[in-house]
């Protein structure tokens, strides 16, 4: 995809309503691409592209983007930060760090902020994208782990897990969520992992173009992109994590019971959706 040519993901259902919020989607990613296309008029990025999408994480996102590796092996890392709209001073901290940053002018959420974040490193010449969160809660020293399943070829798409490493969180409402979701995705999906619910991720570009199409959550999308994935044939792979607490601040997403309840409903809808697809084509 061509760094100016407009972002093609917005394929919501026909109606008024939602066309309006449609176009107000389309017009906020736009002008984000075209600012930074401005900001950054001939850049390549390295082969791995650390994604982070951050809302409001003045107080976090500095001290994460200063441990992301530059190597991971001979390949070079380039750090991408989406600024999910907010009111601080997040988008200049990460300037300052010298990431590649994109700035959308509202808050969209965190699956539309990522989303923008996987055209923008296919468009500049990534090969494989890890994202991890603005909060702390991640350590980038990990990405190497992460990222040699995909070198290896033994992966397409890899997770971080908590329950394979570490949990450092005191949240025994949140573990028992990860367990819960864990099994309701293995059911569907016939896979056996551990931590369906980790945004700690890594996954190789080329594949980017079979799943950007089929995603549409804005916000919760951690279980879109894997029953996404998982439905076409992608090979999927865990490795373990030490997952921390956050270092301040509170999660953007809302609390447990809000989280849960979403976290449910897309996976219901991606389910059915994906469901759905795969007997039309037959």
């Amino acid at each position: 995809m061509a760094p100016t040519q407009r972002s093609r993901w917005l394929t919501l259902p026909d109606s008024r309503g939602r066309r309006r919020n449609a176009a107000l989607l389309q017009f906020a990613v736009d002008r984000a691409r075209a600012d930074f296309d401005e900001r950054y008029p001939h850049l390549g990025v390295g082969p791995v592209v650390a994604l982070v999408a951050a809302y409001d994480e003045q107080d976090n996102v500095g001290d994460v983007l200063k441990v992301v590796p530059t190597l991971i092996g001979d390949l070079e890392v380039s750090t991408l930060v989406v600024v999910d709209g907010g009111t601080d001073n997040t988008a200049q901290i990460a300037l300052d760090s010298g990431a590649y940053t994109c700035v959308l002018p509202v808050n969209l959420g965190q699956g539309a902020a990522l989303h923008l974040g996987y055209e923008l490193a296919a468009a500049h010449g990534a090969r494989y994208v890890v994202t991890l969160d603005a909060d702390g809660q991640n350590d980038p020293a990990e990405m190497a782990t992460m990222v040699q399943p995909l070198l290896d070829d033994t992966a397409d798409f890899v997770i971080a897990s908590r329950r394979l490493g570490v949990d450092q969180t005191t949240d025994r409402f949140r573990r028992a969520g990860v367990k819960v979701y864990a099994w309701v995705v293995n059911s569907i999906l016939s896979q056996k992992l551990s931590d369906s619910s980790n945004g700690y991720r890594a996954f190789k570009v080329e594949l980017l173009d079979d799943i950007l199409p089929r995603l549409v959550q804005n916000q919760y999308q951690t279980s879109e992109v894997l029953i996404t994935a998982a439905s076409r044939g992608w090979r999927i792979a865990e490795r373990p994590t030490v997952w921390h607490p956050r270092a301040s601040g509170v999660s953007k997403k809302g609390g447990n019971l809000v989280f849960g309840v979403q976290y449910a409903r897309v996976i219901a809808t991606t389910w059915c959706r994906v469901t759905w697809g795969n007997r039309r084509r037959r």
